[in-house]
């Protein structure tokens, strides 16, 4: 269970708990529903992984309009025919990379949240399994920014909503750091700073063909840490940037 100095325990899960729903203006959880005749959610999970799968590696190489839906068929190991029964467009299935996608950063940093006992230790446990799930998941990432534009609006604006919740997390962490003292900064930089450390993460991705020369993930996370924790520990120069903000 979170611990949380100079916040009660009930205060800490009802701040995030608002984000398995609507936590403001223009955010939403509700997934889209892509057809299936199939029945069974488990042979669903299961066959759309395999598709997953196979489509990320050819939108990788070919782009997402040169790849055509027999040919994710038959790297997956399924028939057209089969394919259509849990998909109803080719993209249907650049929805479920998006998707699959943010399940798993979400995932990632919902476990560093539980296991901290400050806003500081949530934010540096955050940021070590958001990167890692940045490495781990470089091509889906990268194929985000090059694809996502070929979504039909409905489901892009479902996988924005996606992106603005993985941010949220990183602000609800900024909040509570900020409410239990354990993190420095003013309510006006918090959604700033929750977008600088996302795209820090995915930077490693953009990047990769310079930073794996110079350095280990390991050591790319420790530097991005310190230098966020540095703008975010420095009490004289972030009342000075209060009293700016006036």
């Amino acid at each position: 269970m979170v611990k949380i100095r100079n916040m009660n325990k009930r205060s800490v899960r009802k701040g995030l708990k608002h984000l398995d729903y609507n936590p403001g203006q223009g955010f939403t959880t509700k997934e889209k529903d892509i057809p299936s005749l199939v029945k069974d959610p488990s042979l669903i999970e299961l066959r759309r992984m395999q598709i997953i799968e196979a489509a990320v590696d050819l939108f990788v190489r070919k782009g997402f309009h040169e790849t055509t839906t027999r040919e994710i068929a038959r790297k997956s190991g399924l028939s057209i025919g089969t394919i259509y029964e849990y998909i109803g467009s080719k993209e249907d299935v650049l929805y479920l990379v998006c998707d699959y996608i943010h399940s798993c950063v979400e995932r990632g940093i919902k476990a560093s949240i539980t296991e901290a006992k400050t806003g500081k230790e949530m934010l540096i446990n955050a940021i070590q399994n958001y990167f890692k799930v940045c490495d781990d998941m470089q091509d889906y990432i990268l194929l985000i920014y090059q694809e996502t534009k070929s979504l039909p609006t409905d489901a892009l604006r479902h996988v924005l909503a996606k992106e603005e919740r993985i941010t949220a997390y990183f602000e609800e962490v900024l909040r509570i750091g900020q409410t239990d003292k354990s993190l420095v900064i003013n309510a006006g930089s918090i959604t700033l700073m929750a977008h600088n450390i996302v795209v820090l993460g995915h930077m490693w991705t953009f990047r990769r063909w310079f930073f794996c020369k110079h350095y280990s993930l390991e050591q790319y996370i420790q530097i991005q840490t310190s230098l966020i924790l540095s703008e975010l520990t420095k009490r004289d120069v972030q009342a000075q940037k209060e009293n700016n903000y006036g």
